[in-house]
Order: C-alpha cells, then sequence, then structure tokens
C-alpha cells in the first residue's frame, strides 16, 4: 500500500464509506496513488470524493460508493449540513480560550493563505480548548464554512499555531497537531455520528489519557 498500510474502513454504508485519512498521505495522487485511489484498489470499486482533507491532517473523510450519493453530498456540504469536528494542539499562548474565528482568506506566500480583517465571503469556525499539560493547549474546532486551509489558519491568527504546521509558524514537530476527528449528519432519516481518536502523535496520546478529554468524546452534544 505505498508505505501504509491497509486503510482502516471505519464506517460502511450502501451509499458510502467513512474512511480514515492518514497523517501525511495526499488527498489525490502525486508521485504515488493517494488516499483515493487507494481506497478504490483495496475496496475494489469506483469512489467519490466529496471532501477532502490536507495531507498533513488525518482523520474521518466520506467517500461516495455512487454518484446520487455523491451529489447528495455535494449538496450536504455545500448547504452546512454536514458537522465536522477537529482536534489540534498548539504550544504557543492563544490571544482567546474559545469562541468564535470569522474573516475572508486570502492567498498569501508559497502556498498558504493569511485571514484578512474583511468578512464579505468569511471563513467561520467556533472552537473550545484545555490546557491538558503544562505549555500546550488542545482545541476542538468545528469549521462553519469549507475553505482551503482554514483551521490552520485560523489557529494562527489567534496566536496559536499548530503544533508541527511550520507553513503557519507553528514550531517543528514529527506530525502536524489537526486530525478530523468526528462527523456528524443525517443520511436517510438516519442520524450518523462516528468520531475516531488520533493513533498517531505523541501530544495527541497525552491528550487522550486526559480525563478532560471525556469532554470531547461525543463532540456534537457541546453547545455550538
Amino acid at each position: 500500500m505505498n508505505n501504509y498500510d491497509e486503510l482502516n474502513v471505519v464506517f460502511s454504508h450502501s451509499d458510502f464509506y467513512i474512511i480514515e485519512k492518514p497523517q501525511g498521505m495526499s488527498f489525490h495522487s502525486e508521485e504515488q496513488a493517494g488516499f483515493v485511489v487507494q481506497a478504490e484498489q483495496q475496496l475494489n470499486e469506483k469512489l467519490f470524493s466529496v471532501h477532502r482533507l490536507d495531507k498533513v491532517t488525518s482523520g474521518l473523510i466520506i467517500l461516495a460508493r455512487n454518484k446520487l450519493a455523491a451529489a447528495k453530498f455535494t449538496s450536504l456540504f455545500s448547504e452546512h449540513l454536514i458537522n465536522k469536528y477537529y482536534l489540534a494542539i498548539s504550544d504557543k499562548k492563544p490571544k482567546k480560550k474559545q469562541g468564535w474565528i470569522k474573516g475572508d482568506m486570502d492567498k498569501s506566500r508559497r502556498g498558504t493563505f493569511k485571514l484578512l480583517t474583511t468578512k464579505i465571503n468569511p471563513a467561520i469556525t467556533r472552537f473550545y480548548s484545555l490546557n491538558y499539560k503544562p505549555g500546550y493547549r488542545a482545541y476542538i474546532l468545528k469549521p462553519y464554512s469549507g475553505k482551503t486551509h482554514q483551521l490552520r489558519v485560523a489557529m494562527k491568527s489567534i496566536s496559536a499555531p499548530i503544533l508541527g504546521d511550520t507553513a503557519y509558524s507553528g514550531t517543528a514537530s514529527s506530525r502536524t497537531y489537526l486530525h478530523a476527528y468526528a462527523l456528524s449528519f443525517d443520511w436517510l432519516e438516519q442520524r450518523i455520528s462516528i468520531s475516531l481518536r488520533p493513533k498517531q502523535g505523541d501530544e495527541f496520546l497525552a491528550l487522550l489519557d486526559e480525563k478532560e478529554f471525556k469532554m470531547w468524546e461525543n463532540p456534537w452534544q457541546l453547545d455550538w
């Protein structure tokens, strides 16, 4: 599997799969087969991407199993009816410990983006955080829009760049500490709520051991 073990299928449905994307795996094929192609090869069927994750981000991805399902998911995403929750870690002190981050985004240098003070078509994120050990703070984030690098830019904007995210001034680390942790949405009158703890990264593992993390075990139940 091109240096990766078999992909972890977290949830199966006749219309879609929810699959774990490893950190460091490209979503689309580059020099080697990307996440979608590897999933197709493993499951031996044509799959349709309906959203994506950055290469540096691990976690849950939905892949549709037919064109009708793909079109429905595209509509659900565009109407913001799929709730996504992410975990992140920073070793910097944030300007604020919870709340909203809103602003337009614009291209910056070397493929990165920046948050502007204007709000014409803003990126919108809400977050909570907790101090799980001295010098380190964990964040649970819910994006209300789907902009490229949105959460990475949001974290930098509150002076808490993600640990390992050197493109956005984060401290160098063994991985970028951003994980697509949970999804919650309605499908054919069924409520589907799935979470997946990160499996790689010493700081994520330290966070999961903390009693306070229990508050975030069902993120869709938090007051968003």
